[in-house]
């Protein structure tokens, strides 16, 4: 353990100083670039700063002005399609279009930025950010790096099972960083077996050990702790373990645990994220767990009930039979609710493949713990009414999360909520001028920590650095870690048919064989990718899709292509690297409409 501190100490302090270095580098480096678009004063490097600062993107492509319009998967669906014509920057330059072929920013970019000037002296804090998770960390380190005062509230009740955390949110300590450690450990142990096939002498008594998995997850994630304190109080952010709620809306009443203290502040900003939701059952409380417990779970699970179809539940089903265990998903409805079907329904499949049974269309009952610890679960099928049971000796809920809004006393500080969510506008401002929210906390807008992360620094540099830039949650790509990854950016094919028709849409798809598959006869069964794209004229991707190995590190590249207006002709006259699973994008040259077989006939012509 203090090995891994010490380490992790020593990063920062490495890091720290060779930073001046490319900071340095990195400045002349966006100097030359931005020279390419504007007209700078080599004798004011301030009047060269406000230039690019008060620049605002604007779009307006061929397609969009022929009235198409663009919504991201995950985000708003209902944007409305107008186009915005090239903007003048304040000092009079002519600032060149954005030209973003897909999501129009016209309700986005149609009122100026609203700029709060520090007061002072008037409150405690010129900023407070409620919640330490990865948006509202984010955004706390930002405003301090741009002059401002600030404190960060953050405190973790813990869970039924006395389950709790230090600081760093969801992310870091129960979601994406144990999950993919644990996900790791999973595909780690396929390795060791397929090692066999490749010549390596293995044991066959090989096995994983729960109790050393977690508390190397642990350990790590202990130390991410550390060093997110060490950072806050380097950058001069005031670390508050306390659990904030209104008072009115520039003050707060945190209790700590030396007692109540009361804090002002001149702009607010919640960050608090959610916690997962057990249902209203007898038992699901006092003997289920949820993904807040898995990580850290004491014992090995072993026969375990995962209800939830989700990423969540799929992701934990997933990883605990690549580690030997025993789950069954149950199902009360769709696999993947929000991602495209046929992508979701290969998922299952897949996973089902793997000996992963699925109880559709069925929720649960109850949860009864038995004489010798076992768990009895009652549940029904909802088509047909009838009413099983079966015994397990873990019930882990995975069936959506809630925001925490009701610790906030939000109705204090005047601030409207949507269910357990804050609806925001597009400078994620609530509506209460002076109090904005960020991360998972706000309504309709994807759930993801690099949103919060990306919405909170833009917003820290709007209030702050006088900036103009607002967060695009349009077209964000996202990866579910199952056992054979799946990963996408954009529309799914519903969602492309529904705002364009299926008579204006062309899907591209294909099979394929990843080489590393071959020797230990992993089966390609479902390893498939399909491009989502305008039917005519330019061929715009409008959503591209990928289940198969590695597929967030395939994906973000291609998210970067898609922001960058990419077209089924880019995609094809793009020369693959191979043999690689990335390429079979730009092998892509079936359509569905053409019903042509989509398996690929051999790997490399």
């Amino acid at each position: 353990m203090s090995l891994t501190l010490w380490n992790s100490r020593f990063s920062i302090t490495l890091v720290r100083q060779h930073s001046s270095i490319f900071t340095s580098a990195s400045s002349t480096i966006t100097a030359a670039n931005n020279s390419h678009y504007h007209t700078i004063n080599s004798n004011s490097q301030l009047q060269h700063r406000r230039n690019l600062t008060n620049m605002k993107p604007t779009n307006q492509s061929a397609a969009e002005k022929s009235g198409n319009k663009r919504s991201s998967q995950s985000g708003n669906r209902n944007a409305r399609n107008t186009s915005l014509e090239s903007s003048t920057s304040d000092t009079g330059l002519n600032v060149p279009p954005f030209n973003h072929p897909h999501c129009d920013r016209q309700a986005m970019y149609q009122q100026p930025v609203r700029k709060v000037k520090p007061l002072r002296g008037n409150y405690d804090y010129d900023l407070v950010v409620i919640g330490g998770g990865s948006g509202g960390l984010a955004c706390a380190k930002e405003a301090v790096a741009h002059g401002a005062r600030v404190a960060c509230l953050d405190y973790v009740k813990p869970t039924p099972t006395g389950t709790k955390w230090g600081v760093g949110g969801t992310c870091v300590n129960v979601g994406c960083i144990p999950k993919k450690l644990m996900h790791q450990a999973s595909l780690l142990g396929e390795s060791v077996h397929e090692a066999a096939a490749y010549g390596w002498n293995v044991d066959e008594k090989i096995k994983p050990d729960w109790s050393k998995l977690v508390t190397s997850v642990q350990n790590h994630i202990k130390s991410v702790n550390w060093v997110t304190r060490v950072d806050l109080r380097d950058k001069k952010v005031e670390y508050i373990n306390g659990l904030g709620s209104f008072v009115d809306s520039h003050t707060l009443s945190a209790k700590l645990k030396s007692g109540d203290r009361t804090i002002t502040a001149q702009t607010f900003v919640i960050a608090v994220g959610g916690r997962p939701r057990y249902p209203n059952i007898p038992g699901a409380v006092e003997y289920g767990i949820t993904s807040d417990d898995i990580f850290s779970l004491d014992r090995e699970p072993g026969k375990t009930l995962v209800v939830g179809a989700g990423y969540i539940g799929l992701e934990c089903a997933g990883f605990l039979k690549g580690l030997g265990y025993e789950p069954t998903v149950m199902v009360r409805s769709i696999v993947l609710r929000g991602f495209d079907q046929q992508m979701a329904g290969l998922v299952a499949a897949s996973m089902e493949e793997r000996g992963i049974p699925f109880l559709r269309k069925t929720v649960p009952l109850s949860v009864e713990k038995q004489p010798d610890g076992k768990l009895l679960v009652k549940y029904e099928n909802t088509e047909t009414g009838e009413v099983d049971s079966d015994v397990f000796d873990t019930v882990l809920w995975a069936i959506g999360r809630k925001g925490l809004v009701d610790d906030l006393n939000l109705p204090n500080a005047g601030v409207l909520t949507q269910k357990d969510k804050i609806p925001v506008d597009s400078e994620e401002t609530t509506n209460v001028p002076h109090i904005y929210a960020v991360g998972d906390i706000i309504h309709g807008k994807p759930e993801l920590t690099p949103v919060a992360v990306l919405a909170g620094r833009l917003l820290a540099r709007r209030l702050y650095a006088d900036s103009d830039l607002r967060m695009d949650y349009a077209d964000v790509a996202t990866t579910v870690f199952t056992p054979l990854e799946y990963a996408c950016v954009g529309l799914s094919e519903e969602d492309a048919v529904k705002a364009y028709g299926a008579e204006e849409i062309e899907v591209f798809h294909g099979y394929y064989k990843p080489t590393e598959f071959f020797i230990p006869q992993k089966s390609v069964r479902y390893c498939y990718v399909k491009a989502v794209a305008q039917r005519t004229g330019d061929q715009r991707v409008y959503g591209l899709h990928y289940l198969g190995p590695v597929a967030g590190e395939v994906i973000q590249g291609f998210a970067a292509a898609i922001k960058s207006g990419l077209t089924i002709p880019t995609l094809m006259n793009t020369v693959g690297i191979h043999p690689t699973t990335a390429e079979e994008f730009t092998r892509l040259s079936i359509t569905k409409r053409s019903g042509l077989d989509p398996t690929p006939a051999s790997c490399c012509s």
